[in-house]
């Protein structure tokens, strides 16, 4: 089964607790704290790989979720890490974040991997917190959160040269003959339902990947048949193929053929039209194919190429290869420039969220949040009036006391974070 868009959730392991311990051993009377630091929670990693041609895998796989760190042990020693979780990927996926569309990962070489939700830092033990005015710290702090993402998962098939065109035209033939490929084949419509990939190979001239794509129809565009599914695939080709039959068994107008294909690939993407593009006359081999072809030429310039081809007899293979590897010799990667388009870039740019957010709930109420108290709560335990004094002191270091006073608080006036209240003093 070939799946190409998978919607997942990821979320990386949380933190191992740090600890509060002490020594308590015989003949040592000044023991002092040995509480150890907790593990690295487990990352979520996505790698490209080049054996794979699906997202199969995880259209079965709706949530994956990385293991904890441990928690910090005695005598200072610390938890262990989480395991990172590997997702394989064929090589050609995009990761998106499904909230705001943005790319988080374009996987386009094998082996590349990308961390896509990092794994909580473990927390400190109390021994970490041990200083000539403290001693015996009876404070340790909590691992950080995991991070849980939502993803859109896209496969966009990584080929050289891609073979367009409407149903039955030949496109499966073709790469059966040229490569290493074995598509099924029929002679009626919609017979490839999925892209079909073969790597050609002819002395003289370097190998590249060639891609049948499901036949194309009028309205494909704008879902009709079975192209809407498939014409991402073409956008990082560098080479189109463009077959058209010339046999009257096809009952169609060659040249009209040729404009809906066009028009189709103009209304999905206009820079498609931008690629080369190889005109190839086929099933050359049938009784009325040479007349037809003569009236198709008659509607381009004399400088334009179109190759007439059999897979019957074997009729200009051989030029049609060497045409394709001069082509592809001058002819860039589009794999990235179509990722830099207006709706991305928006959100390359957006700030990090502030430390504090201040709302006045009440005359005398003020509300705190924000990404350095969020982050400050999760690692604090509010178990000691030791941990909640240190939270407090972090968050005055931080500049919270300018921040509120900004916003208008005074002296008594009550500040509320994350639901306990406290008293604003100058």
């Amino acid at each position: 089964m070939f799946i190409d868009e998978v919607n997942i959730v990821v979320k990386s392991g949380k933190g191992g607790d740090g600890i509060v311990s002490f020594r308590r051993e015989k003949h040592v009377p000044l023991g002092g704290p040995n509480g150890g630091d907790g593990g690295k929670g487990g990352s979520v990693i996505f790698e490209a790989d080049e054996g794979m041609s699906t997202l199969m895998d995880l259209k079965f796989q709706k949530h994956v979720f990385a293991k904890a760190g441990e928690s910090g042990k005695t005598k200072n020693m610390r938890g262990k890490d989480a395991e990172d979780v590997i997702i394989k990927v064929p090589v050609g996926t995009i990761i998106y974040d499904e909230s705001t569309n943005e790319v988080i990962a374009d996987l386009v070489k094998h082996g590349q991997s990308e961390i896509i939700a990092k794994g909580g830092n473990g927390g400190r033990g109390n021994a970490s917190f041990a200083s000539s005015k403290n001693k015996a710290p009876r404070i340790q702090e909590n691992g950080e959160q995991g991070i849980e993402r939502n993803l859109h998962i896209e496969l966009k098939l990584l080929a050289d040269v891609g073979i367009i065109g409407f149903p039955s035209v030949g496109k499966s033939t073709l790469i059966t003959i040229l490569s290493n490929s074995r598509p099924k084949i029929a002679d009626y419509p919609f017979t490839t339902l999925i892209p079909n990939l073969g790597v050609v190979a002819r002395n003289g001239v370097a190998s590249f990947v060639l891609a049948d794509m499901p036949g194309l129809i009028e309205g494909a565009s704008q879902g009709q048949g079975l192209g809407i599914q498939f014409l991402k695939h073409i956008e990082r080709t560098r080479v189109l193929i463009h077959m058209v039959d010339m046999s009257s068994e096809s009952l169609r107008d060659p040249y009209e053929d040729y404009l809906i294909i066009n028009k189709e690939l103009e209304e999905y993407n206009p820079n498609l039209l931008l690629r080369p593009q190889i005109i190839v006359a086929s099933k050359m081999d049938t009784e009325d194919a040479p007349k037809r072809l003569e009236s198709f030429k008659k509607n381009f310039d004399e400088s334009i190429d179109i190759i007439p081809i059999s897979a019957m007899t074997n009729e200009n293979l051989d030029k049609l290869v060497y045409k394709v590897s001069e082509l592809l010799e001058k002819t860039p990667f589009f794999y990235k420039e179509e990722e830099t388009i207006d709706e991305y870039v928006e959100y390359n740019f957006v700030g990090d969220e502030p430390d504090f957010i201040i709302n006045k709930v009440e005359a005398d109420k003020y509300e705190v949040t924000g990404k350095l108290v969020e982050n400050l709560i999760n690692k604090s335990n509010f178990m000691t009036d030791e941990s909640i004094t240190i939270f407090l002191t972090k968050l005055r270091k931080a500049g919270l006391d300018n921040k509120l006073r900004e916003a208008g608080a005074k002296e008594g006036d009550i500040i509320v974070i994350d639901g306990d209240e406290y008293e604003f003093i100058e």
